[in-house]
């Protein structure tokens, strides 16, 4: 087999030494994720690589008398540094990373069911000399299928241990602590091709397939015929939007009622708190302050997690794939890179990944146009005003019988409205300052499986602690600041009247600018805070509306009907369909973009459109009406 190649001796291991510090690295769809949070248990922290937005995963494996750290690498096909995701890779396999010691041996996943294919990231690893275990992942699924391969054979011909395993079973993980134990005791020398070109790479993966008897599974038939529907060029199309539609009205129909409940709980815990503070100013801030500012926002931590839940299911399931193949198109069409999809699918949950995850596209100005068009998406820091408006002003009725409602109706022409202005954005930037030549979009579809509870567990948690970190920080500050400047100037030791509050000139000094669109002053203060996360504009106006006697007694839905008209209310459901109020993507694209004019221009562009389509939309609503 080896004629194939030029080849290079491996050096042997280093000597004996406890093993401190692993990488896990793998092709994407590989179940690498899986298998991290299964081997770590959820000790595990996230941040930044030194100098770079590239998101660093690292956990803790438990051993008798020691602990190994894991350094979870980005998703990567090949270590040809192309990519952010492969450079990172390379650097931190080298040793090269500041801040992260270099990897005393590697865990190498593997789908066992694709394993020609991705075997071309296994001999570039091996090369690099480290003690290398391969773990040849959904091994349930290959013998569900039918399919077979010979660990001890392929080892041979790899020259490392192979482990056939099943992250979402748990199985077979006892090699990896076998491993680790073991890996630094002196082994034999070996010699493996000198990988240098992709094509290479791949001829020496499919004989090493062929050599070790690899016997390849069949994907089931019901995969086949599922692909047949959802790939189709017409019912495709039709099925996704037929899903989005249902998961909608599912956060309506499900998480509202919750919400609402919800609400009432956190109304009567605050008033039974309040009674045991007999203090006045401190009952103000505590309940006026804090408790309604907060409790504004966490009231929709139902409906999102509903919302993240199916999208969980559906990414799990295999689904969201097809949905990038399906999107592919319009990605083109519009002069942006397939590899976009991605990106621009999880700036659903939140810009600041979504624009980290951009690094995956090789043409530079390919990666700028998805970062400057990502922050259009609709993030789930904009799903708490856009249900506080929506339930409040919008009246419930079918639309396609209990498949969709007005409400879910209305909220899923706001996501198909960021939508367009991301794909319309997209094209005037790749048709004049960014044009570039297309790259084709390859993409390996994962076989549909069902999720599983431990999985969607992790998610759900991993975002209700987001949400719940989010309300007990920044939303707690702003509501304490937005408190305090609705209490001064004291007079005579007392707060003064809402109207003469600091607050108050504060809100009636922009009044002018954003009366056109509809909106009063106490819309005005909730802009403004706003810029430092989207969906403190609830809390700000849960704690001014809190705090105002004309006000004080009514649900925050209520107090919303009492100043703003429909019309008003449509306008600012566009307003933050368009504008980009974060100050964390804002410094994400500057440490992306390397540079304060990108982002500056951004919020500009993005806020002007946000002006005028709110402008229209109120003077339009208002004709009509």
């Amino acid at each position: 087999m080896n004629h194939l190649m030029p080849t290079i001796e491996l050096s042997p291991p280093r000597p004996q030494q406890p093993i401190r510090t692993v990488a896990l690295i793998g092709p994407p769809n590989s179940g690498k994720t899986t298998l991290f949070n299964r081997l770590t248990n959820l000790r595990q922290k996230v941040g930044n690589y030194p100098g770079i937005t590239v998101e660093q995963h690292t956990g803790i494996i438990l051993l008798p008398g020691h602990e190994v750290a894991v350094v979870d690498l980005p998703g990567v096909y090949s270590l040809d540094p192309h990519s952010e995701d492969e450079r990172v890779a390379v650097t931190v396999l080298s040793g090269g990373m500041n801040g992260v010691p270099r990897p005393d041996a590697v865990l190498l996943v593997l789908d066992a069911t694709n394993l020609a294919r991705q075997l071309t990231l296994a001999a570039p690893v091996i090369a690099l000399g480290l003690p290398t275990l391969a773990l040849l992942n959904m091994g349930d699924l290959l013998a569900k299928r039918g399919g077979s391969i010979d660990a001890v054979k392929l080892a041979g011909e790899l020259g490392i241990p192979v482990a056939i395993v099943s992250a979402t079973q748990g199985t077979g993980l006892s090699a990896v602590e076998n491993f680790l134990r073991q890996a630094n005791e002196p082994g034999r020398t070996t010699t493996l091709p000198l990988v240098q070109d992709f094509r290479e790479c791949r001829r020496w993966a499919a004989e090493v397939a062929r050599q070790s008897d690899y016997l390849a599974p069949l994907p089931p038939a019901w995969t086949r015929r599922l692909d047949d529907l959802v790939l189709h060029k017409v019912w495709g199309p039709l099925v996704f939007m037929i899903v989005v539609g249902a998961v909608f009205q599912t956060v309506f129909g499900i998480g509202q009622p919750l919400s609402n409940a919800l609400q009432g709980l956190l109304a009567d815990l605050g008033q039974k708190a309040g009674s045991f503070i007999s203090n006045g100013f401190l009952r103000s801030l505590l309940l006026d302050g804090i408790w309604k500012g907060v409790s504004a926002v966490l009231v929709f931590l139902p409906q999102i997690l509903v919302l993240f839940l199916f999208i969980g299911l559906l990414e799990d399931s295999g689904y969201l794939a097809r949905a990038a193949l399906i999107a592919d198109r319009t990605m083109h069409s519009v002069g942006l890179n397939g590899k976009a999809f991605i990106p621009l699918l999880s700036a659903y949950a939140c810009a600041v990944p979504a624009i980290m995850a951009s690094r995956t596209i090789e043409n530079k100005r390919d990666r700028l146009a998805t970062i400057l068009v990502a922050p259009f998406m609709t993030c789930s820091a904009r799903l708490p005003i856009y249900t506080l408006l929506i339930a409040a002003f919008i009246p419930e009725r079918p639309v396609a019988g209990v498949l969709l409602g007005t409400r879910a109706l209305a909220m899923l022409l706001l996501y198909v409205l960021g939508f367009v202005a991301a794909t319309t954005t997209a094209k005037l930037l790749k048709s004049s300052i960014l044009k570039s030549t297309a790259a084709p979009f390859v993409l390996e579809l994962p076989e549909y499986r069902w999720p599983t509870l431990h999985s969607i567990s992790l998610r759900l948690m991993d975002r209700a602690r987001v949400f719940l970190q989010q309300a007990g920080t920044v939303i707690l500050c702003v509501s304490v600041v937005v408190w305090g400047l609705i209490n001064l100037p004291l007079h005579h030791g007392q707060p003064p009247e809402l109207e003469q509050s600091v607050v108050a000139r504060l809100g009636h000094f922009i009044e002018p600018a954003i009366h056109p669109l509809g909106f009063n002053w106490k819309i005005g203060v909730g802009l403004l805070t706003s810029v430092v996360a989207r969906e403190v504009i609830v809390g700000t106006l849960g704690t001014l509306y809190g705090t105002d006697p004309a006000t004080q007694s009514m649900s925050l839905q209520t107090a919303l009907q009492h100043d703003l008209n429909f019309s008003g209310a449509m306008a600012l459901l566009v307003f933050f369909a368009f504008a980009m109020q974060c100050t964390s993507t804002l410094a994400v694209v500057r440490r992306e973009t390397n540079s304060w004019s990108w982002p500056m221009i951004q919020f500009i562009y993005m806020t002007a459109l946000a002006f005028i389509a709110a402008l229209i939309v109120n003077h339009a609503l208002s004709v009509l009406n």
